[in-house]
């Protein structure tokens, strides 16, 4: 028998399993290792609570097999349901695959990991943990709770759901802090039961549901009073109490220093729910500015865009750039960028094919797209981020040191002719060329298009004249209730012939002075409530109802 031979067939090699902590729920929260982990996952088995935050990071194609639940009974109960996790991973790794095993918070913390740990141990399959941000310490960093101050009180930790009565006796008898991970409908029987062992009904608490998420709420109150507070917001007695809360019990959850230290729920458009009309890859940026002032952005395409109809012009034109028919080329929006690069990889092209020419683009976002192209623009506008803006900065032509006297410009069908007219003005030759054209998008889902009509939405921003049209057009009227923030005076007319109250108005054509000053405007608003002794809401609750489904959540 040969020495390269066996009787028996190969054995699989066993695979690896990393066991990693999600966080509380905020997707900033998870680690660099953990966004590492999971770029390389061959299999996926995450917590339901947790699978969009992680998935996120995780390679396409990865496999996500679905969680069973094993007890119907333990989701009502509010008791950690039984899933067939253990299975799922050893069947993977001992398949070879590299496994991502992750959980809400930190495994250290969870039971369940412990015992899949073991057996991965047992079973000889290696595995590694990633430590992530246990919800008992990050949800009161959010809530503004520290636990610990220069005194140094003692920190307890309590799961309420498995506390022995001892260790209720031990919470009660300490005056330390008391971190208690329980349910909304189960918490005030938690305070019963610490002032059951020895606590003082007036010893203060905070209770926080949805911590770290933009749906984060906190309560304060007294152990003595915190069914009380809950009945009278009326978030009890609701089908959704077994949610799951973090109740901090002891001096420093007290409102005073929360009125200080809740630095996220106090965040301009804290909870907003903000329409954006454009693609994902126009609001990226933007998107990312509103959810630093707390705001849930929601993307919805108002154009589509779509190659011109007679491609020979744009065909010519990138002919005329390799063969130096140009002396500049004018880059007016990403989709530009986005039409001259497909024609690149069309014809075999790259970025070195801009050699010797001098390339402009309108604004921050088209020159990033070029960048990203590997081209770094020579003109940016230095003041008004538009076509105005670029005619200012722009050199008249030269015939002594500009040996061409052509510009190429491919841009949107429907663009306005202001550039044209400024280069034509400063002596220039303009190959103006259609590279796509833009039509109106598909309407949105229906529940979009009801949330647009009916409320659901607490701001809209519309960043041109033809988002108010196209937005108007595929969905319908924003509702009255909706603040309306418009980047400039042509686009708010617009707004204003179909009906729309102009609410915020940028100061300057930039998306990013929209949202702020949109921030602006939400912050001004908290203010005003603060001052007034109300309690803050959100443009939406004041709907009919707004109120009442808010406080459900």
């Amino acid at each position: 028998m040969s020495p390269t031979t066996s009787n028996h067939p190969a054995l699989p090699a066993h695979g690896h399993v990393t066991f990693l902590g999600a966080g509380p729920g905020d997707p900033g929260l998870l680690t660099l290792r953990a966004v590492e982990a999971l770029s390389g996952a061959d299999v996926l088995v995450a917590e339901p609570a947790v699978l969009e935050v992680v998935r996120a990071h995780a390679r396409a194609g990865v496999s996500t097999p679905e969680l069973t639940v094993v007890d119907d009974a333990s989701v009502s109960a509010g008791i950690p349901v039984l899933r067939d996790a253990a299975n799922l991973v050893m069947e993977a790794a001992r398949g070879g695959k590299r496994v991502v095993r992750a959980v809400t918070g930190d495994p250290g913390l969870d039971t369940d990991t412990g015992r899949e740990m073991l057996a991965c141990a047992a079973a000889g399959i290696p595995f590694e943990v990633v430590p992530g941000v246990a919800t008992a310490v990050g949800v009161p960093a959010y809530a503004g709770v520290p636990l610990r101050d220069a005194e140094g009180a003692d920190v307890r930790f309590v799961d309420a759901r498995t506390a022995s009565d001892r260790c209720w006796t031990e919470v009660g008898a300490s005056d330390g802090t008391a971190v208690v991970s329980t349910t909304l409908d189960s918490v005030a029987a938690a305070a019963g039961e610490m002032v059951a062992a020895g606590r003082k009904p007036d010893t203060p608490l905070t209770v926080t549901i949805a911590g770290t998420t933009t749906r984060q709420r906190t309560w304060t109150a007294t152990l003595g009073t915190i069914a009380q507070t809950l009945k009278q917001a009326k978030v009890l007695p609701s089908p959704e109490g077994h949610q799951p809360v973090i109740a901090v019990v002891g001096e420093r959850s007290a409102a005073a220093q929360r009125d200080q230290l809740a630095w996220f729920e106090s965040k301009p458009l804290f909870g907003w729910k903000v329409l954006v009309p454009r693609t994902k890859e126009q609001a990226a940026s933007l998107s990312d500015q509103l959810r630093s002032y707390g705001a849930v952005p929601h993307e919805v395409p108002t154009i589509a865009v779509e190659p011109p109809r007679t491609p020979q012009q744009m065909e010519r034109a990138v002919k005329g750039l390799v063969t130096g028919r140009y002396e500049w080329i004018a880059f007016t929006s990403v989709n530009a960028v986005k039409a001259v690069r497909e024609k690149f990889e069309e014809y075999g092209l790259d970025a070195r094919a801009f050699a010797g020419i001098k390339v402009a683009a309108v604004g921050e976002q088209t020159a990033a797209a070029l960048v990203d192209f590997g081209v770094k623009p020579d003109l940016v506008p230095s003041g008004e981020q538009s076509a105005a803006g670029l005619l200012e900065d722009w050199p008249p032509y030269d015939p002594v040191f500009d040996p061409i006297d052509r510009v190429f410009l491919p841009r949107a069908d429907i663009a306005t002719e202001t550039l044209v007219a400024g280069l034509i003005e400063l002596g220039w030759e303009v190959d103006d060329v259609t590279a796509y054209r833009t039509v109106r998008a598909s309407p949105p889902p229906a529940e979009t298009r009801e949330a647009i009509k009916g409320g659901g939405f607490d701001a809209v921003l519309f960043t041109s004249s033809s988002t108010v049209r196209n937005l108007v057009g595929i969905a319908g009227k924003p509702h009255n209730v909706t603040v309306i923030a418009c980047i400039g005076p042509a686009t708010a007319k617009t707004a204003e012939e179909h009906g729309l109250r102009v609410d915020v108005l940028s100061p300057e054509p930039s998306v990013h002075r929209l949202a702020e000053a949109l921030a602006e405007f939400g912050a001004a608003r908290r203010a005003a409530a603060v001052e007034a002794g109300e309690h803050v809401t959100r443009p939406s609750e004041r709907r009919p109802g707004g109120r009442r489904r808010r406080t459900t959540t």
